[in-house]
C-alpha cells in the first residue's frame, strides 16, 4: 500500500501523519522533540505506523462480520499489549545502557555492588511492567521515559538501600542512560513486536482472540510503502530534506485545515515558537498571512515561562484559568516583565486562577490584532496549535472573536495539534502525483 507521510517538526513535538491514496489518514503520531530532530522525526512516523496498523486492523475486521463490542475489547487488549512489548524493548535498553556505565576508577570498589542493585531494580520493573498496561491502569504519560523514570525512582531508592548502595549512584547513572536511550528510537521491528502482542492476548483469551488474531495476522502482512514524505514545522531546516520535500508552516497549517473543515477560510495557529494568522481560499491555497514577531509573547513557549513561574504542569493552566471570578487586567504580555509582573501580583494577594485568567485574555487578544492584520475572521474559522487544547485559551478566543466579528462558527478538532502534519502529508501526496499546488509562502 502506497503511503504519503507528512512530518511537523515543532519546538515543543514533533507530529506526523500517514495518508493512503484516497487522502484517507491512516494513521498519527506525536512524540517529544527533545532538541534531536532527527530522532523526534523517526519517532513520531513510527508512531503514526503504529496508528495506521490499527486502522488497517479495523478495515480487516470490517469485513469480519464481529460484534463491535468484541472488536473494540480486542483492540484494546491488543495496543495495550503492545505498548508492553514496546516498554520493556526500551527498558532493557536502559537496563544495558545503565550497566554498561558502571565502569573506570569511580567504581573500583563498589561496582559489583552496583551492577547488582542495577539488575534487581530492572528486574522489579520487568516484573511490574504488565500491570502498568492492564485494563482500566492509570497512567499519567505514554512516554517511556515519564513511566520508567518515575517508577525507576522510586524503587532504586528502596533498593539502594538494602543492598548498601548509594541512591544518589544509581540516580546518576540513570540521568546519563536515559539520556541516551531517549535519543535512539526503539529498535525492533513492529511487525514482530506486533505478533508478540497477540500471541499475549491469544493467551489471555482464547475465545475471540483466536478469530480476530488470524484477521489481524493478514492486516499485518499488508505492506506500508513510504511513496513521498514533506516535512515542515520550527526543526525542518534541520534535517536532510531537499527543498522539495520541505512546506512552510503557513502552507501546510492552511491546507491541513481545509482538509479537516472544508469550509474554513480563516486559521489561527498557536504554535510553541510564534502564532499565525492565514487566510485561505475555498481549495485551502493561502491567500493572506500575519505572524507574530520574534517576541514570544502570545506563543506556547510564554505559556510554558508563566507554568515554570507558577511552579504548575502546562496541563494545569486552562483548568485553573477556568476557576476564575474575575480575571486580572494584565499590562503587559513581553515574556521578559511577565515575570515579575506575576510575582507582584501574587504578593498583592490575587488569586492565581484571576492572573492566569488575564494572562490567557491578553495572549487571545495578541492573536486577534494578528488575525485582524491578516484580514480579520471569515467563517469558518479554525482553531490549530498545541495551545488549542488549552481550555481557558479556547474560551477567550470565542468571546473575543464574538465581540469583534459577531457570529462565526469556530472548529476546534481534537486532532487540531496534527494539522500542520496533515497538509505535509497532502503536499507530499500531490507532488508523487505531479499535482503541487499554492505558492510557497
Amino acid at each position: 500500500m502506497k503511503t504519503f507521510v507528512g512530518i511537523d517538526l515543532g519546538s515543543t513535538t514533533t507530529k506526523a501523519v500517514l495518508m493512503d491514496e484516497e487522502e484517507g489518514v491512516l494513521g498519527r503520531g506525536i512524540t517529544n522533540s527533545r532538541s534531536n530532530y532527527e530522532t523526534a522525526c523517526k519517532v513520531a512516523t513510527e508512531e503514526a505506523k503504529i496508528d495506521a496498523r490499527f486502522t488497517l486492523f479495523r478495515r480487516e475486521f470490517g469485513t469480519a462480520g464481529q460484534i463491535d463490542e468484541q472488536v473494540e475489547d480486542f483492540l484494546g487488549a491488543l495496543e495495550r499489549s503492545f505498548r508492553l512489548e514496546q516498554f520493556l524493548e526500551q527498558l532493557g535498553d536502559l537496563e544495558e545502557t545503565c550497566i554498561r556505565l558502571v565502569r573506570g576508577d569511580r567504581y573500583a570498589k563498589i561496582g559489583e555492588g552496583v551492577k547488582v542493585a542495577l539488575t534487581e531494580v530492572f528486574r522489579r520493573l520487568r516484573e511490574e511492567a504488565p500491570g502498568m498496561y492492564a485494563p482500566g491502569a492509570d497512567r499519567k504519560s505514554d512516554f517511556f521515559r515519564d513511566i520508567a523514570g518515575s517508577r525507576y525512582l522510586s524503587v532504586a531508592e528502596e533498593v539502594g538501600r538494602d543492598a548498601g548502595v548509594s541512591y544518589d549512584v544509581l540516580l546518576n547513572i540513570y540521568d546519563k542512560s536515559i539520556i541516551a536511550v531517549e535519543n535512539r528510537p526503539p529498535s525492533g521491528k513492529l511487525n514482530e513486536k506486533f505478533k508478540n502482542a497477540l500471541q499475549r492476548v491469544a493467551k489471555e483469551d482464547s475465545g475471540a482472540a483466536s478469530v480476530l488474531g488470524e484477521k489481524a495476522e493478514h492486516a499485518l502482512g499488508i505492506e506500508l510503502e513510504e511513496t513521498y514524505l514533506v516535512g515542515t514545522g520550527y526543526g525542518r531546516v534541520t534535517l536532510p530534506f531537499s527543498k522539495e520535500h520541505i512546506r512552510s508552516e503557513i502552507l501546510c497549517h492552511g491546507l491541513g485545515a481545509h482538509m479537516m473543515y472544508p469550509k474554513t477560510r480563516t486559521v489561527l495557529d498557536i504554535g510553541g515558537q510564534d502564532t499565525k494568522g492565514i487566510q485561505v481560499n475555498p481549495e485551502g491555497i493561502v491567500e493572506n498571512f500575519q505572524m507574530n514577531d520574534r517576541c514570544a509573547a502570545g506563543t506556547g513557549r510564554y505559556l510554558g515561562y508563566i507554568a515554570d513561574e507558577m511552579n504548575m504542569g502546562l496541563h494545569e493552566l486552562g483548568p485553573m484559568a477556568l476557576k476564575s471570578k474575575k480575571p486580572a487586567r494584565i499590562n503587559s504580555t513581553c515574556t521578559v516583565f511577565a515575570g515579575a509582573e506575576l510575582r507582584d501580583r501574587l504578593a498583592l494577594g490575587e488569586a492565581r486562577e484571576d492572573i492566569l485568567a488575564g494572562l490567557h485574555r491578553a495572549i487571545i487578544l495578541r492573536s486577534m490584532s494578528i488575525l485582524s492584520r491578516s484580514g480579520g475572521v471569515a467563517d469558518e474559522f479554525t482553531f490549530t496549535g498545541g495551545v488549542a487544547k488549552n481550555e481557558a485559551a479556547v474560551r477567550e478566543l470565542k468571546k473575543l472573536v464574538f465581540e469583534n466579528y459577531g457570529e462565526v462558527t469556530i472548529n476546534i478538532g481534537a486532532e487540531s495539534i496534527y494539522t500542520g502534519a496533515l497538509g505535509a502529508s497532502e503536499f507530499a501526496r500531490r507532488a508523487a502525483h505531479g499535482r503541487i499546488e499554492g505558492v510557497e509562502a
